[in-house]
């Protein structure tokens, strides 16, 4: 009987039927500008007569196409459902395998946090594994925007000159939990500055000693509008924030869904 052999697991598995028509449907997702019959059935290695069964039973359903050129593309009922799908489930579900990565690399604390008023609200955490030393940190838990590197690079975005953050502290002083802590609004919007033209914050020990982070936005509903920020807070003396700034394409990476590699 035809059918398509891939591998799964270092072993060929011989896909038949449903199997088949998925196998299909994922090979379409890699080829956004359109692919032809010969070519779809070359990259799978398989007949086309067995591909164009699997095609007709995509367009059937309405997750498959043709172009004005003939090639097959996702169709929009697909689309339909996938982008459902996505914007129906919350941030903190769809963060969490990111959180899990970046968690796993660094074995240090990591949040999801959104900006609400004067205070960041953490959505999200992972914690390193158990036996190690982990932050007090609570989802739901709230902090100081200014002093946390979530809150920082949140800020940045939304506060684009000096008179939006004055606008914003209003008549109230600002929080310093420390020394490092940032107490005025010029120091604050200069920080903001910096942080606008690098594209991520840090907190140096400014929320609580002998913890920092370093934070990059997070788009998690939208490619131009930030839905959060996502921050690895590591303990001063095991993770120095050298070392999370030097490695921040991987965690940008990480952040946009993209591989990182290993880290060195």
């Amino acid at each position: 009987m035809e059918g398509l052999t891939v591998e799964v697991d270092g072993s060929d598995v011989r896909l038949v039927g449903a199997d088949r028509v998925l196998a299909v449907l994922a090979e379409l997702a890699h080829h956004p500008a359109g692919i032809g019959l010969e070519e779809i059935a070359r990259a799978m290695d398989s007949p086309k007569p067995t591909i164009h069964r699997a095609l007709a039973a995509l367009r059937r359903a309405g997750f498959a196409a043709r172009d004005g050129y003939g090639r097959y593309i996702l169709g929009d009922e697909f689309l339909r459902l996938a982008f459902l799908h996505h914007e129906a489930r919350p941030d903190h579900v769809r963060v969490l395998p990111i959180l899990e990565a970046l968690c796993a690399r660094y074995g240090e604390t990591v949040h999801y946090a959104t900006l609400d008023g004067r205070s960041v609200v953490y959505r999200s955490k992972v914690d390193p594994p158990a036996g190690q030393v982990r932050l007090t940190s609570v989802v739901g838990g709230r902090n100081p925007a200014h002093c946390t590197a979530v809150g920082k690079v949140l800020l940045a975005a939304a506060l684009p000159t000096e008179q939006a953050v004055r606008d914003w502290a209003g008549d109230r002083p600002l929080e310093t939990p420390t020394g490092r802590s940032l107490g005025t609004v010029e120091d604050l919007h200069r920080d903001l500055v910096r942080i606008r033209e690098r594209g991520y914050a840090v907190d140096d020990q400014e929320n609580e000693p002998g913890v920092n982070c370093v934070a990059v936005l997070a788009h998690l509903t939208s490619p131009t509008v930030a839905s959060g920020a996502v921050s690895v807070s590591g303990l001063a003396y095991r993770t120095p924030l050298e070392s999370l700034v030097d490695d921040l394409p991987a965690i940008r990476a990480i952040v946009a869904g993209e591989p990182a590699g290993s880290r060195p």
